[in-house]
């Protein structure tokens, strides 16, 4: 069986997973009265990712096109598709997906793709779905140089499954840390700081699979019980459901901010530097705000 029917596989046997295991948070959650979910914000995280599922769709032709070209100049041969060729496709497109995901919180631009990730204030596996949904448009061109690398199209699809369905999974309140596992893989925990809106934890800890990406680069931050209690969503919150909202309010802004900005340098910065910059200091970038939090 090829990567693409492996993939389909895979998504067949991942909707009742999910299922299962969404059915049982929600159970959890009101047995612990916990309040881990809202209607409105589920509603919203299924309709963010059928949207990213349809613009997929559509951009998967470029990446196979973009790939094949990439693998038919291929610079390495592999021998044969055994347990170190899949283990080397994985580790790749983790590393590939940080870069994605670091650029995503350091760019602005990309950042109001990736906002609509970040602006639930809930934490569940179904906010695990509440994809970024533009990011098909370009998320591809990453991946190209794998094929180089002699990886095949399929594979890289099916690399990047498997690390989609582990990212969603550990969006979850309800297991924390996982003792020696969590030396290497992204726990719940390590995912929640992620997820957090504390000026500490803000642009930590991008890995999906492993956390070791984050330990070399620098971005690593464990959750400490004795800092204060996680807050989820945006440093400012969009107070709203609205669809619509969610998807452009970033985008609105950017624009607002470019239109108005006196100078080259500093329309350039509302858009390609990092979220938060501001000519006049009248907003903060996570820096600025971890630095005003140590009172430096």
């Amino acid at each position: 069986m090829d990567s693409y029917w492996w993939e389909q596989a895979m998504v067949i046997i991942s909707v009742p997973v999910y299922a299962v295991t969404i059915l049982a948070e929600i159970i959890a959650s009101a047995y612990l009265k916990r309040e881990l979910y809202t209607t409105k914000d589920t509603l919203n995280n299924f309709l963010m990712t059928t949207l990213n599922i349809l613009l997929d769709t559509v951009m998967r032709g470029a990446f196979l096109f973009m790939m094949a070209w990439s693998f038919s100049n291929r610079i390495f041969n592999w021998s044969e598709h055994g347990i170190l060729y899949w283990i080397v496709a994985i580790v790749l497109t983790d590393l590939v997906y940080w870069f994605v995901h670091w650029m995503s919180h350091m760019v602005r631009f990309f950042w109001a793709v990736h906002t609509v990730h970040h602006s639930s204030e809930k934490y569940n596996i179904t906010v695990g779905f509440r994809s970024s949904v533009f990011e098909p448009l370009y998320r591809f061109l990453f991946f190209v140089p794998l094929g180089f690398l002699g990886f095949e199209a399929a594979d890289i699809v099916l690399a990047f499954a498997i690390q989609q369905l582990y990212g969603s999974i550990i969006h979850t309140e309800l297991v924390r840390r996982i003792p020696i596992w969590d030396w290497l893989f992204v726990s719940p925990s390590h995912h929640a700081v992620h997820h957090a809106s504390n000026p500490r934890y803000l642009d930590k800890n991008m890995g999906m699979i492993l956390i070791v990406w984050d330990k070399l680069f620098g971005t690593f931050e464990p959750e400490d019980e004795k800092y204060d209690k996680i807050k989820y969503g945006l440093t400012t919150n969009l107070n709203t459901y609205h669809p619509g909202t969610i998807l452009f309010k970033e985008w609105k802004q950017m624009w607002q901010d470019v239109k108005t900005a006196q100078g080259l340098r500093n329309k350039f910065m509302y858009v390609f530097g990092p979220p938060g910059w501001s000519h006049d200091g009248s907003r903060k970038t996570s820096h600025q705000m971890r630095l005003e939090e140590q009172g430096q």
